[in-house]
Formats: C-alpha cells, sequence, structure tokens
C-alpha cells in the first residue's frame, strides 16, 4: 500500500488561497484601503459593518478567506524557497515555519475574528 500523505490537500488549500487572493483581497484593499478614505465612496457607517460583520456565516467568510490566503502565501514561500534558494535539503526547518506561520496566522485571525470582533 501507498503511503498517503496531505500533499494533495495542501495543493487544494494552496488553489483555494490563490483564487480567493486574486479575487476577494483586491477589492477588499480597493475598497477599504483607498476608495473609503480618500472619500471616492461613502464609507459605510459604523453602526452598518457591526452589523455585517456581527453576522456568524460574514464572521466564517471572513476567516476561511484569511486562512486559505495564509496557506496559499506558506505553500508559495515553501516552493520558492525549495526551487529558488535550492535549499530543499532543509525541509525539516522549512515547512514547520511556512505552515506553522500559516496556523499560527489562522489561530490570531480566528482570535480577532470570533472573540474580540
Amino acid at each position: 500500500m501507498r503511503k498517503r500523505t496531505l500533499e494533495p490537500l495542501l495543493w487544494l488549500m494552496f488553489s483555494a488561497g490563490g483564487v480567493f487572493a486574486a479575487l476577494v483581497l483586491p477589492v477588499f484593499v480597493l475598497l477599504f484601503g483607498i476608495l473609503f478614505p480618500f472619500h471616492g465612496l461613502t464609507p459605510p457607517s459604523h453602526g452598518h459593518m457591526l452589523a455585517v460583520f456581527g453576522h456568524p456565516v460574514a464572521r466564517v467568510v471572513l476567516f476561511v478567506i484569511c486562512t486559505l490566503a495564509l496557506v496559499h502565501a506558506a505553500h508559495r514561500l515553501r516552493y520558492t524557497l525549495y526551487d529558488g534558494l535550492q535549499i530543499k535539503h532543509l525541509y525539516e526547518v522549512v515547512n514547520p515555519v511556512c505552515y506553522g506561520g500559516a496556523i499560527v496566522g489562522s489561530v490570531v485571525a480566528a482570535y480577532l475574528i470570533f472573540v474580540v470582533l
């Protein structure tokens, strides 16, 4: 029997994170980083934003976007280090740092989204 690995799941999360990072995050940056602060659009009221992000589905969606973007970044960094810098022999260090950073970032995002918000 062949040994099963987590590689297909990681590639699935990498591609989903890439889609979210390419399609959703630029819209957030455009709205909340450029248009609202520089009065290109009328920003929503504080009460409206609390109502939107107070809904459990919106919080889960925000958490999924953050988590998948972090996994995408970790996977891309891992293979950049492996192929670009040719340090594949340090996989015992590179894997935990990359994916551990994604896990820690996801835990921090969960705390901020579900507890603080």
